[in-house]
């Protein structure tokens, strides 16, 4: 069983001064073009190293082989450079991001892969086999986790109470803005007394809950598993037996709205499809864009039309996961009229985070590439918990967390053993040696 869920790490971060330059936005976010946009001028951008197809030909497939190497050159360079640096202690952080609404306050550490393995990590979607293997080949290549999991704990008082307080003592070693106006500010807990305090308030908890990074999370546990059988001297301490995270308090996670987009209407007439749609929900023409504003009422978009649609009975069922906003529409929409069967598999659906709002949807059925899109009423996190803690999957997609945390500020890097430390490291670090 393992006894701990997270630990303090010696994070690879940007030379202070260069962090507002590293800073990107999440990998899984952002397509390649504007990756490639985003990175134009700006050579220690950290999508070099996320989006590294920005730096060869146009077109080439995400998970070319050349992709990763490519990812895996631009990190020797950046550390080479003296661009990134890693600290010479195992230590904590704390991460905050604030806005005019926004302020959320959690811990940057590494979590234990066997915690996630024995389900005190929570899951609560499945991963599509062909992510999963680009983040464990992204990941084995440069031999580093650069994008965190982002995690929720049930709110603790005594935790916030400390964090909050190291914070107003501390001076952030970066403050940064992300493209979207959020800052971004690191803290480095210096006292030892203090580390252990959040450690082992952590470590009492009975789970942490995975909100967003479910692919990351996985494929740290494949890549543990690959070193393991590699390493005959394996311990369990090794860096490949732990994944980066940043965990904040449920009362401070922010769930956005995921959507759908639907392709093929199967020969179904607009009539047909109404009057299906008419079993189980009022419908009802409206003439702007309908974003839901309770649960139970879904919007929908065809034909420069929005439809608002609001279920006619509710779903009393005690499964948590029958409940959901994402699951009632799937059951008795999608599947049922659309003949959509497995979302993570089936290539007429699509999804579209509530970010870009119901625009996003207008444009992808105004350009003729989907045929409806429907808005949903965000998830709440307390949802997302009752069924991760149930043991249960949501369906895909079914949350979009704002904030987004940006990549480069804080990786963690994953090697076979560690060494002792070089009589030419000055600092007295152990210096990793990646196999």
């Amino acid at each position: 069983m393992a006894n701990e869920l997270i630990k303090s790490f010696r994070a690879l971060r940007p030379k202070p001064s260069m962090a507002q330059e590293v800073i990107a936005p999440p990998y899984d976010v952002i397509n390649a073009r504007e990756a490639s946009d985003l990175a134009k001028g700006r050579p220690n951008s950290f999508l070099h190293i996320s989006r590294p197809e920005i730096d060869l030909e146009k077109n080439i497939q995400y998970n070319d082989p050349s992709v990763y190497e490519t990812g895996k050159q631009n990190l020797r360079k950046m550390i080479e450079d003296d661009v990134l640096i890693e600290d010479a202690e195992d230590m904590i952080y704390l991460y905050e991001m604030i806005d005019n609404d926004i302020h959320q306050l959690g811990i940057a550490a590494v979590s234990s892969v066997e915690a996630y393995e024995e389900n005190l990590i929570k899951r609560h979607e499945f991963t599509k086999p062909d992510k999963e293997l680009d983040r464990v080949n992204n990941i084995s290549s440069l031999n580093a986790q650069t994008g965190p999991v982002l995690l929720t704990y049930r709110d603790n008082e005594k935790l916030s109470s400390l964090l909050e307080m190291i914070s107003d003592r501390e001076s952030p070693i970066y403050d940064v803005k992300s493209i979207d106006g959020i800052s971004h500010r690191i803290y480095q807990v210096n006292q030892s007394e203090e580390q252990r305090e959040i450690l082992n308030l952590i470590n009492s908890m009975d789970a942490l809950f995975i909100a967003d990074g479910h692919h990351r999370s996985a494929a740290a546990a494949v890549v543990k598993k690959n070193r393991q059988a590699k390493n005959s001297q394996h311990t369990g301490q090794e860096s490949y037996n732990y994944f980066l995270t940043v965990s904040f308090p449920e009362s401070q996670m922010k769930i956005l709205d995921y959507n759908r987009l639907i392709k093929n209407t199967h020969g179904l007439s607009m009539d047909e499809i109404l009057a299906k749609l008419g079993d189980n929900f009022e419908v009802k023409k409206v003439e702007h864009a309908f974003k839901p504003s309770n649960r139970n009422h879904f919007g929908m978009y065809t034909d420069h039309q929005w439809y608002a649609l609001k279920l006619k009975h509710s779903i009393t069922a005690g499964d948590p996961v029958e409940k959901l906003d994402v699951a009632m529409l799937h059951n008795l929409i999608l599947e049922p009229i659309f003949k959509i069967g497995d979302e993570r598999t089936d290539p007429n659906i699509d999804f579209v985070g509530g970010a870009r709002g119901m625009e996003g949807l207008e444009l992808r059925v105004d350009s003729n590439k989907m045929d409806f899109a429907f808005s949903l009423y965000p998830t709440p996190i307390e949802a997302l918990i009752e069924v991760a803690s149930a043991g249960m999957i949501m369906p895909p997609k079914s949350t979009w967390f704002e904030p987004k945390l940006v990549d480069g500020l804080l990786s963690h890097k994953i090697c076979l053993l560690y060494t002792s430390p070089s009589p030419r490291d000055q600092r007295g670090s152990r210096m990793a040696a990646c196999a």
